[in-house]
């Protein structure tokens, strides 16, 4: 079932979203080659609760960090850690998710760490793309399966991997609603609701499309250990247009 969302929890959707937005305009200043990803916790702890809100990813089905932090091959759910030190030529993946009153906001963004490679940046831009073009998508009463169809297309165009086994999903009153949004074309029947809320995530490889968990339980890596990228907005349909949640207000 698709959860419409009512004028008072669009507001307060968009409230959690500018939380989330506000981390990442901090996340873009302070990486750097040196800085630990645990400190990039705690910054992006700090920032959430300043702004009377919680983590949502914090204690999530025990998950230990307010973000996830996830570099190079990680592809996502990177466990912040005092001795993961960014390094010149990384890229790191930040998910952010914040609730404010009940309401849920959940953004990502992959940043260069000083200089990265042409290869490495042409993903993040097809990446972003993907993101955008699917945003484009967010329409009532347009098929789900257009979101897919949009960020695949980019993806083949730009001869990258997808991640098949992570996607997009329902957001509101608990982070993870139905529906579930794959990136790539599955023949979903599924139809956009107005004032439905779906976070959008294309996670794209500089190779293969294939993926596995790591011991720990949470970080998911690619196979071949190549580069991955993840970009993530929280988009509620509306008859005026796609609204885009986590940005600042």
């Amino acid at each position: 079932m698709i959860h419409k969302k009512s004028r008072e929890e669009i507001k307060l959707m968009r409230i959690a979203g500018s939380i989330v937005a506000l981390v990442h305009e901090e996340m873009a200043k302070v990486i750097e080659p040196g800085i630990s990803t645990l400190e990039l916790d705690n910054i992006a702890y700090d920032i959430i609760k300043k702004n009377k809100a919680t983590p949502t990813f914090l204690g999530y089905c025990g998950f230990p960090g307010s973000i996830c932090a996830s570099i190079n091959e990680q592809v996502v759910h990177g466990i912040p850690n005092k001795n993961t030190i960014l390094k010149e030529g990384d890229i790191v993946s930040i998910d952010v998710g914040a609730t404010f009153r009940g309401l849920v906001g959940d953004g990502a963004w992959t940043y260069p760490v000083g200089k990265i490679s042409k290869e490495v940046e042409n993903l993040l831009e097809i990446t972003k793309n993907a993101l955008y073009k699917g945003i484009e998508q967010m329409i009532p009463d347009n098929p789900l399966e257009n979101v897919s169809s949009a960020i695949e297309d980019v993806a083949t165009k730009g001869k990258v991997g997808i991640v098949r086994q992570y996607g997009g999903h329902g957001v509101g009153r608990e982070m993870h609603e139905e529906p579930f949004l794959f990136n790539y074309r599955t023949n979903c029947k599924t139809i956009i609701k107005p004032n439905c809320a779906i976070a959008i995530e294309p996670m794209l490889n500089l190779g293969c499309d294939e993926v596995h968990t790591l011991g720990d339980g949470w970080t998911v890596v690619t196979d071949d250990n190549k580069p991955s990228a993840h970009f993530e907005h929280t988009v509620i349909a509306t008859q005026d247009g796609p609204i885009i949640t986590t940005q600042l207000l």
